[in-house]
């Protein structure tokens, strides 16, 4: 025999203890809608699908194996436009290389042996380039030389090596260093220091002297200019009893 129990719907807290917990003390706030975000019906120890990718199809992590089977498919069909038309695709590159910023012949001979371009065909390219004025190694180290020393403080020492390493000639590189004075070498050296000493508040003055000294040094200061500016910064400071414990060495 059934009873009206068994035939009454279930109430609408089932399920959730927070509502069950409302309606055993007579709370007849409405029913909360779903979260939003989440599927009606969904619980949340349900785990996201996977992303779908291109067509619909779900994505798949591809082994090493097939990454290295996608890079040698690459290379070859870059080898095979080289070897069709070498001259085509090293003028690209060289278009491609200047876009947007100035290189030296160096960085741009580099990047067309990268793809295997043929030494005649690049330094003839390269040859181009310079005639029409888009290379322009002497050019390129006045800029260099202006932005890096204003940006970053850099001194002569570390130009030079920087552009040492970017190819630039030593004459190239003499020239374009002439435009940095020893009064702008200490005004750069003076502002790094002022930035770093804000930092170094209740730092023993001896430490703070060594570190400042060893920034200087690593933007290419010599040990002259560098304790010279640390000096006189320090007795801006009122630092007096710092001043006269450093010594000078000589560059």
């Amino acid at each position: 025999m059934t009873t009206d129990d068994e035939h009454r719907p279930a109430p609408s807290w089932v399920g959730d203890v927070g509502l069950g917990v409302q309606a055993w003390v007579g709370d007849t706030s409405p029913t909360p809608g779903p979260t939003p975000g989440r599927t009606p019906g969904a619980t949340s120890s349900e785990a996201p699908r996977p992303k779908k990718g291109r067509g619909g199809r779900r994505s798949r992590t591809r082994t090493p194996a097939e990454r290295e089977e996608a890079r040698a498919a690459t290379a070859a069909a870059r080898a095979a436009e080289v070897e069709a038309d070498p001259e085509a695709v090293g003028r690209t590159i060289l278009l491609d290389a200047l876009t947007g910023q100035a290189r030296t012949r160096k960085e741009l001979a580099d990047k067309l042996a990268k793809r295997d371009v043929p030494d005649e065909v690049a330094a003839e390219l390269l040859d181009r380039f310079t005639d029409v004025g888009l290379i322009d190694d002497a050019t390129f180290a006045q800029q260099w030389v202006e932005s890096r020393h204003r940006s970053r403080g850099l001194a002569p020492r570390a130009l030079a090596q920087e552009l040492r390493r970017k190819g630039v000639g030593d004459e190239e590189t003499k020239a374009a260093l002439e435009q940095i004075g020893e009064g702008d070498q200490r005004a750069a050296a003076r502002e790094l220091v002022d930035k770093k000493l804000r930092s170094m508040r209740g730092l023993d003055p001896q430490v703070a002297t060594r570190r400042l000294a060893g920034l200087l040094a690593r933007k290419g200061y010599g040990a002259g200019i560098a304790f010279s500016v640390v000096r006189e910064a320090l007795a801006d400071g009122d630092d007096e009893h710092v001043i006269d414990a450093i010594e000078m060495p000589e560059d």
